[in-house]
C-alpha cells in the first residue's frame, strides 16, 4: 500500500493527484478564503471601534446579506449562460478593487461607518456574482466518484482559512492596522486571478443549460429585433423565469429542498459570531485574545472534521449526517450561551465548529450529485446564498436580540430555535435522511463544454 494510500484513507488527495485543473483551482480557492477571512475580522473590528455597538456589528451581518441575495441569484443565472471562467475572472477583478479602495479608506483615517458598510457591500456583491461559476468547477473538472472528495478538500481549505485568518487578522491589526488587512487581501486576490487565468474555458451550453428557455430575439433576424429597452426588459423577464425554474428544481426534490432549509435553520437561527465582541466584553474583560481565541476555536473545530474528509466524502447518507450536525451546532451554541468559564465556552465552540464543517461537506456533495447540470450554476447560486446570507441575517438576528436582552439569551435561544426546527425537517423530509449518492449521473451534454 503507498503513501497515498495511507492519506486517503484520512483526506481523500485523489482530485488533487487526477486533475491539475481542479489543483489550481483549489490553491486559488485556499487564498481567497484566507484572504476574506482576513476582511470579515478586520471589518467587524472597525465598526466595533468606530461604534462600541452590538446592533452595529450585526448590522454588517446584513449588510452583506442583501448583496449576498440579490447578485448570487443573479450570478448563478449567468454562469448557467456565460463562459463560467470569465465570469469568475471579472468578479474577481472587481473584488480586487473594492479590497484596494477599503486599504485607501483605511489609510486615509476615514472615520465613516456608511463609506466602510458600502465598500462591505460592493465586495461582497462582486464575490457572490461569481460565485456559482466557481462552485461549478468541481463537478465539470472531476469524475462523478471524486465529486465528494473535492467538495470536502475545498471545504478544508475553507476552514483552515477560519483558522488562520483571525489569528492573522489580529497580528496584523496589532502591526499595522486595518489598512494592511486589506492590502493583503488585495495580493491575494492577484494570486487568484493569475489561477483563474489557467483554468480551461467554460461555458455553458445553449438553450438547454438555461433552463430551455430561449428569448424570441435570439430567434429573429438582426435588423426585426425590439428595441432597446423592450429588450432589456424582455432580457429581464428571461432572467428571472430561468432563476424561478432552478427553483422550481430544487421546490421538486425534496433532498435538494430539506438540504437547503436544514442549512438556512442552523445559519439564520443560531450564527453567534455577531456575539463573540459583546460575550467578551460582557464574560471576559473585553480581551482583544480571548475575542481572536473565540474565532479559532470555532475553526479549530472545524479543521478537526475537515482533515477527516475521506470518511465524509464516503458517507452511505450525506442528508441524515447534515441532520445531525445540525442539531449538533445548535446545541453546542446554545451551551456557548450558558457557560461562563472561558474553556468551557472554547470547548464547546469548537465542537460547533467540526458539527458546522461535517454539515457543510455532506451538503455540498449532495448538492453536487443531486442536481442535473444544467441547473447546477442556478443551485449552486441557491445554496451559496443561504449559506452566505443565512450567517448574516443569522449574525443580524443575534445582534438584535442581544441588544434587547443579552449575548447570552441571543445564543441559547437561537441554537435551541435551531435544534427544533431541525428536528422537524428530519421527521417530516424521509427524501432527505434516506439519500444516497448513487443513482443515475448528470447529464452533462448540456452543461459546460470539455475542461
Amino acid at each position: 500500500m503507498s503513501r497515498w494510500d495511507h492519506l486517503d484513507r484520512v483526506v481523500d488527495t485523489r482530485p488533487l493527484r487526477s486533475s491539475p485543473a481542479f489543483r489550481r483551482l483549489w490553491l486559488g480557492s485556499a487564498l481567497s478564503t484566507a484572504s476574506g477571512q482576513l476582511v470579515s475580522v478586520t471589518v467587524l473590528f472597525q465598526v466595533w471601534e468606530l461604534t462600541g455597538s452590538s446592533a452595529w456589528v450585526g448590522a454588517v451581518g446584513l449588510v452583506t446579506a442583501v448583496p449576498t441575495l440579490v447578485c448570487g441569484l443573479l450570478g448563478g443565472q449567468l454562469a448557467d449562460a456565460l463562459d463560467r471562467r470569465r465570469l469568475a475572472l471579472v468578479t474577481t477583478a472587481a473584488s480586487l478593487a473594492a479590497a484596494l479602495t477599503l486599504a485607501v479608506q483605511a489609510a486615509a483615517g476615514a472615520s465613516s461607518l456608511v463609506l466602510l458598510l458600502a465598500l462591505v457591500a460592493a465586495q461582497t456583491a462582486a464575490i457572490s456574482l461569481g460565485s456559482a461559476a466557481r462552485r461549478t468547477f468541481i463537478s465539470a473538472l472531476l469524475p462523478r466518484d471524486q465529486v465528494p472528495a473535492g467538495v470536502a478538500l475545498s471545504h478544508l481549505t475553507f476552514q483552515v482559512a477560519l483558522l488562520v485568518g483571525p489569528l492573522a487578522a489580529g497580528a496584523v491589526l496589532v502591526a499595522a492596522g486595518p489598512g494592511a488587512c486589506y492590502l493583503l487581501d488585495a495580493a491575494a486576490l492577484v494570486v487568484v486571478l493569475v489561477a483563474t487565468l489557467r483554468l480551461p474555458r467554460a461555458r455553458a451550453g445553449g438553450a438547454a443549460a438555461r433552463g430551455g428557455i430561449v428569448d424570441d430575439d435570439e430567434r429573429a433576424p438582426l435588423a426585426s429585433r425590439r428595441p432597446a429597452p423592450a429588450r432589456l426588459l424582455a432580457g429581464l423577464g428571461v432572467a428571472a423565469r430561468q432563476t424561478w425554474d432552478g427553483w422550481r428544481l430544487v421546490a421538486r426534490r425534496p433532498a435538494l429542498s430539506g438540504s437547503v432549509l436544514v442549512d438556512a435553520a442552523a445559519t439564520v437561527l443560531a450564527m453567534p459570531v455577531a456575539l463573540f465582541p459583546a460575550l467578551n466584553a460582557a464574560r471576559f474583560a473585553d480581551q482583544p485574545a480571548t475575542l481572536g481565541l473565540f474565532f479559532s476555536a470555532l475553526a479549530a473545530g472545524g479543521l478537526a472534521a475537515g482533515l477527516a474528509t475521506s470518511p465524509l466524502a464516503r458517507a452511505r447518507r450525506p442528508g441524515a449526517v447534515q441532520l445531525v450536525a445540525a442539531a449538533v451546532w445548535g446545541l453546542a451554541l446554545a451551551g456557548v450561551g450558558l457557560a461562563h468559564d472561558v474553556g468551557v465556552v472554547l470547548v464547546l465552540l469548537a465542537v460547533a465548529g467540526a458539527a458546522d464543517s461535517t454539515g457543510v461537506i455532506a451538503r455540498g456533495a449532495l448538492v453536487q450529485l443531486e442536481t442535473p447540470d444544467a441547473y447546477l450554476g442556478r443551485v449552486s447560486a441557491l445554496e451559496n446564498v443561504v449559506g452566505v446570507a443565512g450567517p448574516g441575517l443569522g449574525n443580524a438576528r443575534a445582534g438584535l436580540v442581544s441588544s434587547w436582552s443579552s449575548p447570552g439569551v441571543a445564543a441559547v435561544s437561537g441554537g435551541l430555535a435551531c435544534v427544533v426546527l431541525v428536528a422537524a425537517l428530519a421527521a417530516t423530509n424521509p427524501a432527505l435522511r434516506r439519500w444516497r449518492p448513487g443513482g443515475t449521473p448528470r447529464t452533462l451534454g448540456a452543461g459546460p463544454g470539455p475542461l
